[in-house]
């Protein structure tokens, strides 16, 4: 991962964290056409129900929603099309690896640039059951009463 200075957040998928307990984080590049790059830096892109599989020995995103550019022409590609992912072959191996043996998912967290290039970052996870999704909520209410707390005594002194 790079330092955040370099990156500029273009899209991300909120509910990842809350739906998926993840387990590592790899860059990869993703091959867009122009006025996908265009849309993305207008922020247009819907990362909520996509996913990355692998096909043979390359790897692809799916059911990820790039608007068309509003100042493109009849050539737009179709929002929903499977994009290849750009990743080195021992990469993928190693993912096809974790994904066959430990039953774990790719999911994409979000879209930046850096420089004058688009990444995303893939999480290897597992689903979470609704009793974990609960223990979560659980324990950031707990810890948001704990920071309020120690706030007011701070406050006191």
């Amino acid at each position: 991962m790079r330092p955040e200075q370099d990156r500029k957040s273009l899209c991300s998928n909120r509910r990842a964290r809350h739906n998926y307990e993840i387990e590592e984080v790899i860059e990869a590049g993703i091959a867009l056409t122009g006025t996908e790059v265009k849309s993305l830096r207008e922020g247009r892109a819907d990362l909520k129900d996509s996913y990355a599989a692998i096909e043979g020995h390359e790897a692809y995103l799916l059911n990820c929603h790039i608007s068309p550019y509003s100042a493109g022409n009849r050539f737009n590609p179709d929002p929903n099309r499977k994009r290849k992912l750009l990743l080195h072959r021992e990469e993928i191996g190693r993912l096809i690896g974790k994904v066959q043996e430990k039953g774990l998912t790719l999911i994409p967290l979000g879209f930046y640039a850096v420089r004058r290039k688009i990444k995303i970052d893939l999480a290897l996870a597992r689903g979470k059951k609704l009793y974990d999704k609960r223990e979560d909520l659980k324990q950031r209410a707990m810890a948001r009463e704990m920071a309020q707390l120690s706030r007011g005594r701070a406050d006191r002194r």
